[in-house]
């Protein structure tokens, strides 16, 4: 019986306690995210209403101005339902793949027909528009009663506010 109550009360700890993600949280310290004015804002979620919460919560920061176009922002913010590995592409058959900053094109080993399916998860990506490359990134769980439907990127924007300050 005691072995039954520990089994129990395991399962529920496993349960309550939050689990780190995979592969994000690279800490906003970098020069170029520090000295950056401008950012444009890329919402890959395939939810407006995200997009546009998160996108309010930027002008409410005032850290950095948004712009329109990529060619005229010091930074990139991405936000989307999957992590960043490059440009991603999706070929005629419908396969779908990466592109590294160098212009290398891989292949999933496993293709995601659905890039818009639910997900658990929501990754706020600052890019370097000259390079490509991931100067920070950042997740977030999407949705849930207590954090509200639209929020998430709003909440990695808060999150990326208190890692470089204002």
């Amino acid at each position: 019986m005691q072995n039954y109550a520990c089994l129990v009360v395991l399962i529920f700890t496993n349960l309550i306690l939050p689990t780190p993600g995979v592969a994000q949280k690279q800490l906003a310290k970098s020069p170029s995210i520090l000295s950056a004015k401008t950012v444009y804002f890329d919402n890959r979620t395939g939810d407006d209403a995200v997009g546009t919460a998160t996108l309010a919560q930027l002008k409410k920061w005032r850290r950095f101005q948004t712009v329109r176009d990529k060619k005229k922002a010091d930074l990139i913010l991405l936000l989307s339902a999957d992590p960043y590995h490059g440009g991603y592409i999706i070929f005629a058959s419908g396969q779908t793949g990466t592109v590294d900053a160098d212009g290398h094109i891989q292949e999933d080993i496993i293709p995601n027909y659905n890039r818009l399916a639910p997900v658990r998860d929501a990754y706020l990506t600052v890019i370097d528009p000259t390079t490509g490359k991931s100067l920070s990134s950042d997740s977030h769980v999407w949705g849930g009663l207590l954090t509200g439907k639209n929020s998430v990127g709003a909440r990695l924007v808060q999150k990326l506010q208190k890692q470089i300050g204002k």
